[in-house]
């Protein structure tokens, strides 16, 4: 489902709607009109829309039909991101960003990237490699923090050329920003940044692609201010990422109408099936998770919408050095990679029969 153009009062920088708008109207008017004096079966259109409950689905027809026109305009003028030779937007076959939470050693992350990468391709899927050389966020001083930028850079160069896939990692500083884009394809922003604007603007002055993932504290309508800060240094290659949001102490909800609202801005938008079901902080020195409803958040993310996930997995989850309650174990990737496919594949024909009818 999607929502009014104006969001709680907050208008959409897009382009002038108005004109669109006021064609959306004039379809939906048509289409009233047709329904109601087909000229064939025009006595069965009468009698069928003679009774109160056929009233009511005839209204429910015309909002479906709104709302569909509306979808069809905002997937028109949403931008697609070239990643190496992968494409992420409407239309495009599923992309995700996959990977272990972390780079635990040169030999490891062969071996993970070789994994992924012979699935995703016997699956026919779209993949960029993801880890990440340092972890920022840790809950405690002790917890693991990756091998370094200069050593990670390193290995995900490697892993970039041995088995041709782009690559994405997480940045933190500005100084990081200049340095990971010599090798890496996507700068990805964690969301406990995704406010930082020197930050943001460090990494889109670079010219790579950037995927901010919306801070687990922000509204998805105020993600505006930041596509502003990285299309105002002419970079339009931009992903925008949900991860979940705030719900009380040590827990987090997945709220799918963000999905929808990000997308009015123009920009493909993903989510974060791993992190989501995190539970913050929940383990005292480390963040607990519930991985068990990974395959349950990102079908429904599909469905909603989304142009792309992010998925963290792991050989062996429980012997991860990070996140080890939120990624996916391989041993359970193939089947629900199958799923994830078959349904934004169908999600994406519904789309384009509903647009060409």
């Amino acid at each position: 489902m999607l929502y009014p153009l104006s969001y709680r009062s907050r208008k959409v920088n897009l382009q002038d709607f108005t004109v669109i708008w006021q064609l959306i109207n004039t379809l939906k008017t048509f289409y009233e009109h047709k329904i109601s004096f087909s000229s064939q079966r025009v006595w069965s259109a009468k009698l069928l829309f003679s009774t109160p409950n056929a009233l009511r689905t005839k209204k429910l027809l015309l909002n479906r039909f709104h709302r569909t026109v509306v979808s069809a305009i905002i997937l028109s003028l949403m931008r697609d991101v070239k990643v190496g030779r992968l494409t992420i937007g409407p239309k495009s076959p599923l992309v995700l960003l996959c990977g272990p939470c972390v780079i635990e050693g040169e030999e490891f992350t062969l071996q993970t990237a070789s994994f992924l990468k012979d699935l995703f391709d016997k699956l026919g899927l779209g993949l960029v490699f993801k880890a990440s050389y340092d972890k920022a966020n840790r809950s405690s001083v002790h917890g693991f923090r990756g091998v370094g930028i200069d050593e990670g850079l390193r290995i995900m160069e490697k892993v970039k050329n041995e088995f041709d896939v782009p690559v994405v990692t997480d940045i933190h500083t500005v100084e990081e920003a200049k340095m990971a884009a010599e090798v890496i394809d996507i700068l990805q922003i964690p969301a406990f940044l995704s406010r930082q604007t020197d930050l943001i603007v460090a990494a889109a002055q670079t010219g790579r692609v950037v995927e901010v993932k919306k801070g687990q504290f922000m509204a998805p309508w105020d993600m505006e201010q930041v596509v502003h800060k990285v299309s105002s240094q002419n970079n339009d290659n931009l992903l925008l990422v949900d991860r979940g949001t705030t719900f009380g102490y040590n827990n987090l909800v997945s709220d799918f109408r963000s999905i929808p609202i990000m997308q009015k801005l123009g920009y493909p938008v993903g989510f974060d099936a791993t992190h989501s079901v995190q539970l913050p902080g929940g383990n005292g020195t480390s963040s607990g998770g519930q991985r068990e409803f990974i395959p349950y958040l990102a079908k429904a993310a599909l469905a909603v919408g989304a142009n792309f996930l992010f998925m963290e997995a792991h050989p062996n989850p429980q012997e991860a050095k990070s996140d080890k309650a939120s990624q996916i174990p391989f041993s359970e990737l193939p089947s629900l990679l199958m799923q994830l496919k078959r349904l934004y594949e169908h999600v994406q024909e519904e789309i384009e029969m509903h647009v060409s009818a």
